[in-house]
């Protein structure tokens, strides 16, 4: 275990250097500060100094030695909007972007896992049928489509009436689709404080309603795909030796799927699952900017706008951070999860 670590860690600094190299060389292509930073009013002679003063005048290996030494104290430097640490920034914006990762994370474990392990076991039903029809269709659509049609459906309101009003279930869709009382769909409403740059909607059902259309938005990047590989999954264990021979024991069908089976199946949908959990939060910036849900999307998306490279750089290197911690927790999990795999990478 140790020395797996220590390898992690080995793999996770080259990764986050090749990062960071990444990110500091584009950023001169990404637009001139100064021009964001004063007026059109400003002297030529005063933006020279300014630039002389930022260290944009420097030599490449200079300025990125400058920013990897300060980055190594988590010190990305100000930001040339805010003129407050990036880091700062980031915080402040990072908790409603977990929130909203969270969220759709839970949406997509309750939901894949029953219904791929059915489509499964039955493949040939018509609800099987009809979940994977719809899986087809979730992977096509964009998210940003999917987020309109969720604001139009259930935010605005639709004026016609899609199910019979002579039925109790019809009267109740209804009104769920009825433009009296929609779900909130834009902002985070007002999040209730935790700590520090921390602000939470879980804290009560009406921050939690704001949750609802970004998070089912969001989810729906990931749930088809997850619903077909554990299906896919449990189709190929269900055919193996060793579920035949627990069938010829007498095994109960529920205890093999449930037991047996569905713990194998899950071991490759736990590495392949994590990697795309860790994308989510990549995935954040069109659902963000739809729902103008105060994230880290939205903050990246509106430092683009204004050439605050030292923000953009900062949240390429925040996102690339997450993304080694969470493959990192998938590797751990793995072997937590199979015994048979060593996580020296030995054979057992």
């Amino acid at each position: 275990m140790i020395a797996f670590l220590i390898k992690r860690l080995f793999h996770a600094l080259l990764v986050m250097f090749v990062i960071s190299l990444i990110a500091f060389a584009i950023q001169d292509n990404l637009g001139d500060p100064i021009q964001q930073m004063v007026g059109q009013s400003v002297p030529e002679s005063e933006r020279a100094a300014l630039r002389e003063q930022l260290g944009l005048n420097d030599p490449f290996l200079v300025q990125y030695l400058r920013f990897a030494g300060n980055a190594l104290h988590f010190d990305f430097g100000y930001s040339y909007v805010f003129n407050e640490p990036t880091t700062e920034v980031i915080l402040r914006h990072l908790p409603a972007t977990l929130e909203l990762v969270f969220a759709s994370t839970l949406l997509i474990v309750l939901l894949s896992v029953p219904i791929g392990v059915y489509s499964a076991i039955r493949p040939r039903a018509w609800l099987s049928r009809f979940f994977m029809g719809v899986s087809i269709v979730g992977i096509s659509v964009p998210v940003f489509l999917t987020a309109i049609v969720l604001i139009q459906l259930f935010a605005i309101g639709i004026s016609w009436s899609p199910f019979p009003a002579d039925t109790g279930w019809g009267v109740w869709l209804n009104g769920i689709l009825s433009t009296d009382g929609g779900m909130p769909a834009y902002g985070r409403g007002n999040p209730t404080h935790v700590f520090g740059t921390w602000y939470t909607n879980f804290s009560s059902l009406s921050g939690m309603a704001y949750l609802v259309l970004p998070a089912i938005s969001l989810a729906s990047i990931m749930l088809p795909l997850f619903i077909r590989l554990i299906r896919a999954e449990m189709l190929e264990v269900l055919q193996s030796e060793y579920v035949k021979f627990a069938r010829a024991k007498g095994i109960s069908m529920r205890r093999i799927y449930f037991l047996h089976a569905l713990k194998n199946t899950m071991l490759p949908v736990i590495t392949v699952g994590g990697v795309q959990i860790g994308t989510l939060v990549a995935y954040t910036i069109l659902t963000e900017t739809v729902f103008q849900w105060p994230g880290m999307g939205l903050m990246f998306l509106d430092a683009i706008e204004r050439s605050d490279i030292p923000l953009i750089v900062t949240y390429l290197m925040i996102v690339g951070l997450i993304f080694v911690i969470t493959n990192t927790l998938v590797d751990l999990i793995y072997g937590l999860v199979n015994p048979t795999v060593k996580l020296t990478g030995k054979p057992a």
